[in-house]
């Protein structure tokens, strides 16, 4: 039976980089000392769209074409596109629509917009291969994932504004006959923090009929984030455990990027060795969706991924879900 194998990954960042220095003067100016922050989160710099010429979209766009001009593919040679996003630039028509014309794919593509918030790309790469090996119509398949985070981030909230960075990251996946491929996933949901982090604050028809500033930017209210790290644990062992697997054996662990601290816990709970844990949390800042897979893209250009390794994806969505997904790259 056919599998589905990551056949590439590009991705897309802007030029304008920021690092730490700008974001400890902001809150500064406001009263707060952010720096055992930003160590905590293990953020050094991140890139920020500084222009009116770049969103989400055009973001997600640029990162398709580079994987698709990397791999010597066409917009004819996709069969199905997921366009994941937190931050849409339409709502009607979907995100995917415009990206179906700037990579000229063909009238019998399947398009849609997907949100899973910052696990969604995971989340869209995990239901595509589901989805391709019932459908034998779909052969290839084009994930993009784009976050235009800086866009909602409250100048007056440090988790938030300093932690996040604009970033895209595109996948195109593939039927293969090959030892390789999509492997094994699991979830968690606990709505427990559904009223945490809301976006728009206080709801989109709040946003419409009452547009203020407190309606303009993410809601982030206090949560304990730890409750996540024992059923974390536990998906974890159950995924290693029932596809004969040992945490050894998996070559690059490509986690959210959210928290530099969250990913030392999960590293000192399996004992993971350094060389195991692909961080990229220093350089892009949080990037949301795109996240795990900005981390695989860095794992491959550095040769630490290579065909045939095993790599391990793990990532959080508000309110909050959890999912962990094992592919042989």
């Amino acid at each position: 039976m056919s599998n589905v194998r990551i056949k590439g990954v590009d991705i897309y960042h802007p030029n304008h980089a920021i690092d730490n220095d700008h974001f400890l003067e902001h809150f500064s100016s406001k009263g707060k000392d952010i720096k055992r922050f930003l160590e905590h989160m293990g953020r050094k710099s991140r890139y920020i769209i500084d222009n009116d010429h770049e969103n989400g979209l055009t973001m997600g766009i640029e990162a398709a074409k580079r994987v698709l001009k990397k791999l010597n593919l066409s917009g004819k040679d996709i069969d199905m596109i997921v366009f994941s996003t937190q931050v849409p630039e339409t709502t009607f028509p979907a995100n995917a629509m415009f990206l179906h014309d700037a990579i000229g794919a063909d009238h019998d593509t399947i398009i849609l917009d997907s949100n899973a918030n910052c696990a969604g790309m995971t989340v869209a790469v995990e239901q595509a291969c589901h989805y391709m090996k019932s459908n034998q119509h779909v052969q290839t398949t084009l994930v993009v994932g784009s976050d235009y985070n800086s866009l909602i981030s409250n100048p007056e909230d440090e988790i938030t504004y300093s932690n996040y960075g604009d970033a895209s990251a595109a996948v195109v996946l593939e039927k293969t006959e090959e030892d390789c491929g999509f492997i094994d996933a699991l979830y968690f949901t606990d709505s427990v923090n559904r009223d945490k982090i809301l976006y728009p604050g206080n709801g989109l028809t709040n946003l419409m009929q009452n547009a203020t500033d407190e309606n303009k930017y993410i809601k982030w209210l206090p949560f304990d984030g730890n409750i996540a790290l024992p059923p974390t644990y536990d998906m974890i062992e159950r995924l290693l455990e029932r596809n004969h697997l040992e945490t050894k054996d998996i070559k690059a662990y490509c986690f959210s990027q959210f928290s530099l601290a969250n990913i030392l816990k999960i590293q000192d709970n399996f004992s993971l060795e350094d060389r195991q844990i692909v961080y990229i949390g220093d350089t892009f800042g949080y990037t949301g969706t795109s996240s795990p897979f900005i981390a695989l893209h860095a794992g491959i250009e550095s040769g630490q991924v290579k065909r045939g390794d095993h790599v391990l994806f793990w990532t959080i969505g508000a309110g909050y879900q959890l999912i962990a997904m094992l592919f042989k790259y």
